[in-house]
């Protein structure tokens, strides 16, 4: 999973990014001091795995991970240019979602590129710059889709879903948000729609506004008011505290959320938001020489799950020997898990589920 950081100049973005993958990226007051996108790796919290290395005491645990894209900082005028505009924009193009900090947070010191805090407007600038990108790419599409319609008529659905989102973009909404039928779905998943991807929006706050009420902060409410509009997901973050925490032993961080009322740290809940707002799920493989952690979209069925670990394995796939985590831990070995029954046999059409322990056997 690749999510791309995003937001305007000075909102906190490297600084999250740098807190959560200690990439050490370039971070500084003043605008675009990120030019180049940073790429950090992290590895994705599972304590079922450290349940299972204890069992297995394996050679080597390998959880799944996540790669985290900082993009440069956007401006007004970006689709059409301006700023790092060009660059931003095909940036944003390769990562599955968005996270997109917007700074909520009041301080003097760090300048703002628009002079002062205003959440509402900050979402609006990158929304609509990246509405506009998407405008031009639908005007070509539907250019195309409407010659097409002049010698079958089955491109007409397309026309008219077409002409239908290009009139919500124009009104300034995104293509998040659109009602489609399972065909005009299929017809958005080919358009490459900048708008259209999963958005995370990070409220930046202050380590201050974790100590009261976020019901009433100003900033983060209307924050939640955008995405309810248009189903994307909300974190309240301070990228400062995330700061402090990336350098700090577990028990220490712990105790230190715990402090705040967290019970886990930004890059804990962005994981989880991620994986849901993509639909990802994880199954694990459990042996002496590893244990370790698969990422595959919900509904992935056996064989390509198995593809997952090596094309030779869903090419060859015959069955799957799948035991749920929680029976195995319940049962304490797999051998006392067999003795109950609890490892089944699938087949080509088992979906696999969370959590699902697997063993694939394969002939090629």
């Amino acid at each position: 999973m690749k999510l791309g950081m995003v937001g305007l100049p000075n909102v906190g973005k490297s600084t999250l990014f740098n807190a959560i993958t200690n990439a050490g990226a370039a971070s500084a007051n003043y605008p675009f001091c990120t030019i180049e996108p940073n790429v950090g790796i992290v590895s994705v919290p599972d304590k079922r795995l450290d349940a299972l290395a204890k069992m297995h005491n394996p050679d080597k645990v390998t959880p799944a991970v996540l790669e985290f894209v900082d993009i440069a900082g956007l401006v007004r005028g970006a689709s059409k240019g301006e700023g790092l505009g060009n660059k931003f924009l095909s940036n944003i193009r390769e990562v599955d979602a968005i996270v997109h900090v917007v700074r909520c947070f009041q301080d003097g010191e760090i300048v703002h590129v628009d002079g002062d805090i205003d959440p509402v407007r900050d979402i609006e600038t990158i929304n609509l710059e990246l509405i506009f990108s998407d405008i031009d790419i639908v005007d070509r599409r539907l250019d195309r889709a409407a010659k097409a319609a002049k010698g079958d008529k089955k491109y007409l659905r397309e026309v008219e879903f077409l002409t239908r989102l290009k009139a919500r973009l124009e009104d300034g909404k995104s293509a998040r948000g659109i009602e489609c039928t399972e065909g005009e779905a299929e017809i958005l998943r080919d358009i490459p729609l900048l708008s259209g991807k999963p958005v995370i929006y990070a409220a930046n706050l202050s380590e201050a506004d974790f100590s009261g009420s976020l019901d009433s902060h100003d900033g983060y409410r209307k924050v939640l008011d955008i995405a309810a509009a248009e189903g994307a997901q909300v974190l309240p973050i301070c990228a400062k505290i995330e700061e402090e925490i990336s350098g700090m032993s577990l028990e220490d961080k712990l105790m230190f959320l715990g402090e705040l009322g967290l019970e886990e740290s930004g890059l804990d809940r962005i994981i989880q938001s991620g994986y849901t707002l993509l639909g990802l799920i994880s199954y694990l493989t459990a042996g002496k020489p590893e244990v370790r952690a698969w990422t595959i979209q919900r509904g992935t069925k056996a064989p390509q799950a198995a593809g997952k670990i090596h094309t030779d394995f869903e090419r060859g796939f015959i069955r799957a020997e799948i035991i749920s985590f929680e029976d195995l831990m319940a049962c304490g070995s797999m051998a006392a898990a067999k003795e109950k029954g609890l490892v089944r046999l699938e087949g080509k059409e088992y979906v696999v589920q969370d959590g699902d322990i697997v063993l694939f056997r394969f002939n090629v």
